[in-house]
């Protein structure tokens, strides 16, 4: 399934990212949550939290599905 996350700033981090969509409580848990799924940036592996996105970036993560990030413009 693949979903839109919208951003009212330029970037946003993967670890941010992963807390707006409520896949993690806090941004500690950014670390362990990379470790246990496989997470690809436009279909590269990414295990950085501060991995910044910006509009238009792909997030695909195994078994869970796809976010496509928007800016408000």
């Amino acid at each position: 399934m693949e979903q839109k996350v919208t951003i009212i700033t330029e970037t946003i981090t993967l670890g941010q990212l992963l807390k707006l969509m409520n896949l993690i409580e806090t941004g500690g848990a950014a670390k362990w949550f990379l470790q246990e799924y496989n997470v690809f940036v436009n279909g590269e592996k990414e295990d950085r939290r501060g991995r910044k996105l910006k509009d238009g970036d792909r997030v695909d993560i195994e078994r869970i599905g796809t976010f496509i990030v928007t800016q408000v413009k």
